[in-house]
This record gives C-alpha cells, sequence and structure tokens, in this order.
C-alpha cells in the first residue's frame, strides 16, 4: 500500500505544479471540502412525560435567514422544482456542517425525497445524497454515489475529491491516490496538492509531503478562507505526526483566525494542546462550544486532569448523548465512546469492542490511536493487529501511533 517509486515521481511532479507561476496562480475550493469532519450530535433530552418537550431549534441568525423561509416557501409552491430543493438542502447541509447537528441533515432529505429513491436521480441529487450518507458514514453508499456521477461525467472535480477523502477515512490510500491525482488536470491544483501530500504523509512519505504542503500555501495566492482552513488544518496535523509542535502551534492558530468556530479544527487543535498537558487552554478554548459531544469530551478529558468539580456533571451529559444516539440506531461516534470509556470510566474491555466496531467504519490515525490504547490496557495484543499491519504495510510515519505499538512488541501491558 505504500507509495512507492510511481508515488515518488508524482510527488515530485507536484513541485513542478507549484512552482509554474501559471499553475500556482489559482485555486479554489472545492465544494464539500470538508465533508469528512467528525459527525457530532445534538445533547438530547430524556423525557419524564409525552408532554415533555424534547428539545428546541435554536432560533439562530443563520437557521431562520430570510433566504431559507423565501426557499421554503417557494419549495412549498412548487415541491417538484429540483433546483429550488438543490438549493435549499444546500443551505441546511452547510448549517449542519457549522453547528455540527446531524438534524439538518435529516432536513436536507426530506428536501430532497422526491428524487431519492429514483433508480437514477439527477447528479446534484447524487452529491447532495453523499454528503448526507458520509454524514451517516454510510461510506459505502456514497461511494456508490460517486461511481454514478463519474460514469456521467469523468471530469467532475468535486466527485473525484469527495472520493479521495472518503477513501482516505477507510485507509484504501492507493485509491485515494488515484482520485487525487485527477484532480491534477485542473487549472486549480490546490485541491490536488492537498489531497495527495495527505495521502503522502500517511505512506511514508510524511517529511516531503509536509515540506511541498507548506510550501504550496505560501506560494499560492488568494486562497478562499474554507481552502485556507483546510489546508492549514491538514499541514498541523502532519506536524503533529511528525512531531514538530512548534509549528503545528503555529498552522493551527492560522487556521484558527479564519474560523474560531469550525469543529474539526478545534477537535483536532484541543486534542494536540490535551498532548501538550495544556490543560487550561483546552478549557478556554472550548468555553461555550461544548453543545458538540466530541468538544464536551475534550473538555471532560482536561476536567479529570484537572480535578474539576464539572468533570461528573458533563461525563453524565456525554454518556447520555452516546446513550441517545444508540436508541436512534446510530453509530456515529464509537471511537469517541471509545476514548470516554476507556480514559474517564477506566473500562478497558468495553472501551476495546467500541474501538474494534469504530475500525470497521474509519480507520484514521485518531481511530488507530484509540484502538492501541484500548488494546494496551485490556491486553490483547491480537487485537491491535489491524492497526499494527497497517502501520508495516504503508510505511506511516505518526511518532505518537509508533511509540504505541512499540510497547506491543516490548509485551507492555497497559497498567
Amino acid at each position: 500500500m505504500a507509495f512507492g517509486a510511481l508515488a515518488k515521481l508524482e510527488v515530485d511532479q507536484l513541485i513542478i505544479f507549484i512552482r509554474n507561476p501559471h499553475k500556482r496562480a489559482a485555486a479554489v475550493l472545492v465544494i464539500g471540502l470538508l465533508a469528512f469532519v467528525s459527525v457530532v450530535s445534538s445533547e438530547p433530552y430524556m423525557p419524564q412525560s409525552d408532554a415533555q418537550i424534547l428539545e428546541r431549534l435554536p432560533l439562530t441568525a443563520n437557521s431562520e435567514s430570510r433566504e431559507l423561509r423565501v426557499l421554503r416557501r417557494q419549495l412549498m409552491a412548487q415541491p417538484e422544482q429540483l433546483d429550488l430543493a438543490c438549493m435549499l438542502a444546500e443551505r441546511y447541509i452547510a448549517l449542519g456542517r457549522q453547528v455540527a447537528d446531524p438534524r439538518y441533515y435529516g432536513y436536507a432529505q426530506s428536501v430532497l425525497q422526491p428524487w431519492w429513491q429514483l433508480t437514477d436521480p439527477p447528479s446534484k441529487v447524487l452529491l447532495l445524497r453523499v454528503n448526507i450518507l458520509q454524514n451517516r458514514h454510510d461510506f459505502a453508499g456514497a461511494l456508490q454515489d460517486l461511481q454514478l456521477i463519474l460514469q456521467r461525467d469523468p471530469r467532475h472535480a468535486q466527485a473525484w475529491l469527495a472520493q479521495a477523502v472518503i477513501l482516505q477515512v477507510r485507509a484504501r490510500y492507493d485509491e485515494a491516490k488515484r482520485s487525487c491525482l485527477k484532480l491534477i488536470e485542473y487549472k486549480d491544483t490546490m485541491p490536488a496538492i492537498v489531497c495527495l501530500t495527505q495521502v503522502g504523509s500517511l505512506t511514508g512519505q510524511a517529511g516531503k509531503s509536509y515540506d511541498l504542503l507548506r510550501d504550496a500555501i505560501i506560494s499560492v495566492r488568494d486562497l478562499p478562507a474554507e481552502q485556507q482552513i483546510w489546508s492549514l488544518t491538514v499541514l498541523a496535523e502532519m506536524a503533529v505526526r511528525l512531531s514538530k509542535p512548534v509549528e503545528a502551534e503555529h498552522y493551527f492558530k492560522q487556521a484558527l483566525q479564519l474560523d474560531a468556530n469550525d469543529t474539526y479544527l478545534l477537535t483536532a487543535y484541543a486534542d494536540f494542546l490535551l498532548d501538550q498537558n495544556r490543560l487550561q487552554e483546552v478549557m478556554a478554548l472550548l468555553t461555550n462550544k461544548t453543545n458538540v459531544d466530541a468538544l464536551l469530551l475534550r473538555r471532560a478529558l482536561a476536567e479529570q486532569r484537572l480535578a474539576s468539580p464539572n468533570l461528573a456533571s458533563d461525563l453524565a451529559k456525554l454518556q447520555a448523548r452516546f446513550a441517545a444516539s444508540r436508541l436512534r440506531g446510530e453509530n456515529l461516534h464509537q471511537g469517541d465512546e471509545a476514548r470516554m470509556t476507556l480514559f474517564l470510566l477506566k473500562q478497558p474491555r468495553q472501551a476495546l469492542q467500541l474501538a474494534l466496531a469504530n475500525w470497521q467504519a474509519q480507520r484514521e490515525p485518531k481511530d488507530a490511536r484509540i484502538l492501541l490504547e484500548a488494546a494496551l490496557a485490556a491486553e490483547s495484543p491480537d487485537s491491535a493487529k489491524p492497526v499494527l499491519d497497517l502501520l508495516s504495510d504503508t510505511g506511516m510515519e505518526d511518532n505518537q501511533l509508533k511509540k504505541l505499538a512499540s510497547r506491543f512488541s516490548l509485551g507492555q501491558s497497559g497498567k
């Protein structure tokens, strides 16, 4: 699965692209770029009676904007109008990402219902459905829809990028690389650079990929904010894996200056701060942001180390949220639930089962880490084999994972 000689040539070719002034002059955001962010649920309420209100939707300026109201009224008058339905679904999906609330994805599906079950729906519906399926971790369904889009239009850049993202989440790196390479054919090469360097950083070329992406970010001007946030976050995560904490801090903070509310960015930066044992900074970073499960978990982990009196309350909230998610038939948060179960509840065997189930769905470095940690704590070395095999097969350079993996070869336990 490693890049090999061909991949080395491809990464070297990217250097030519970013040094070419005609190529580096333009870079645009591909819609759906951040569809791979951690999905988080809203806080559940346990009803005491049938009359009890479970939850009131937030009446924010965005969710009650005039544009949304106009679109809803227009669609009610013309329910079969495809363009109107897609516009409204796009707004709901954008809101779902912004506030990390999966209900908005449900609203988007409802809007698209007249076309949802068609055997051959329009491509614009398929692309929106990909976003909704990704949110539910139905990666197989999303990949099927992307294949339909690409069969119709082999030059559909959004579809190639979305496919690459899903394949990376699934640790299918050779296939992801091929999808990334399709993006080199376009005038705007920054998506290809970020995509390929991200794959390269996970398959034995971390140093070169890091340098290349850093140079590209410096060279390419006038990137949209969303594109800058994506590029800087990927670069910061590379720096973390390479044990470059000063550089990681720099790029995380640059990204946060552009958007201090990006859920994926906040989650990644909070994890970095936790690893640095900068607990008060975690608390400050996540002030008023714990409606998102992933962020509440990070605050609780900081509270545990600080012996905070708020830990019991926050832990109870987390347990209730995860329980409500299971009641809804969702299995979207098993990695974070495994982390809660291992470190906050001190139940390693239960945490290991959750981490193994999570690994069946997604296989990013954070998923590998919690599986190794849980396997060590549960003294179950055989359970770590899928991650150890992945590290061996890909040549992945992640110093945290390497340290954990070495403990298996040394026969150490999690005690």
